[in-house]
């Protein structure tokens, strides 16, 4: 019964993942079968291509949102253990499809993870989150190696059994990234609103650093640190600081222009107050 519910639990996911890939596939299809000249130098691909082409070619770290624009579909799984000795699990993590609809421009539409407790606390399905990415400038390895991005993000409160924020929460966020060589550093810094009942909910802050190092062809080992201030509310002075240890392989071609990225982690949490002790973060992209 437990196999069963986890495969119950990872079908969206794993379904919008053949989406994914029947997509590409009818992509390059069509793309075959017409003027073959014209379709590389316009349309939906070329667009991504050239907009990929301008910054730099980083791998997408496992905690940290990074500030390149990337179109794929992202699924990860969390697991966590807290100071209780209870265990939460979330399938899919929220992630989602991530499409570049317009040059600097990135829409991530995430599937709401679901989320599984060892405690008495009932099952059920996270918040839907949305992200738009702007990127305001950036310069791939030949040129400086940088970028600078705006985000706004949201989720709304579609969380089931208290899986969720009460209300809705509006988070922008300042997101940068510079390279020297092989080494890499991508961070965020952002601020969570929520849209109603603030003085009782209160704020959230959180600054994201992940520090990469570029090993052989498609190895990308890193260091992240995370950490989450909370002003108002409940835990009002609190913070929370995580140290996220991790792997990142990619990309691995797989047919056409969809690839493979994979990419594993720990974290554990240093700070006095922490909402987990330490944690596993799984990752499977496909980006295409």
């Amino acid at each position: 019964m437990r196999r069963a519910g986890i495969f119950l639990r990872s079908i969206p996911g794993v379904a919008v993942l053949m989406l994914c890939a029947a997509v590409v596939a009818h992509a390059e299809d069509t793309t075959e079968g017409s003027d073959a000249s014209a379709s590389t130098s316009t349309g939906w691909f070329a667009r991504v291509d050239k907009t990929q082409a301008e910054q730099p070619h980083w791998v997408t770290p496992l905690a940290t949102t990074t500030p390149r624009l990337e179109e794929e579909f992202r699924y990860d799984f969390l697991w966590q253990r807290h100071p209780d000795g209870t265990d939460v699990v979330n399938y899919g993590g929220s992630k989602g499809l991530e499409l570049i609809p317009l040059e600097k421009v990135e829409i991530i539409l995430g599937v709401p993870g679901y989320i599984s407790h060892t405690n008495d606390a009932l099952n059920g399905w996270a918040d839907f989150p949305v992200l738009i990415k702007y990127r305001i400038v950036a310069a791939n390895e030949q040129h400086g190696n940088y970028i600078l991005t705006v985000f706004l993000g949201a989720t709304f409160p579609t969380g089931t059994n208290g899986n969720g924020a009460p209300h809705s929460v509006i988070t922008p966020t300042l997101a940068y990234g510079k390279g020297w060589g092989p080494v890499a550093l991508q961070g965020t810094f952002g601020i969570g609103f929520p849209t109603s009942e603030e003085d009782t909910l209160g704020k959230t802050m959180t600054w994201n650093n992940a520090l990469q190092y570029h090993v052989a062809k498609r190895v990308w080992p890193e260091f992240e640190a995370n950490a989450t201030f909370y002003s108002g509310g409940p835990r009002d002075g609190k913070k929370q600081v995580l140290l996220t240890p991790g792997l990142v392989v990619g990309r691995i071609h797989l047919t056409g222009r969809l690839g493979l990225t994979v990419g594993a982690g720990m974290q554990f949490a240093v700070s006095d107050y922490r909402t987990f002790d330490h944690g596993f973060i799984g990752s499977v992209r496909l980006p295409f």
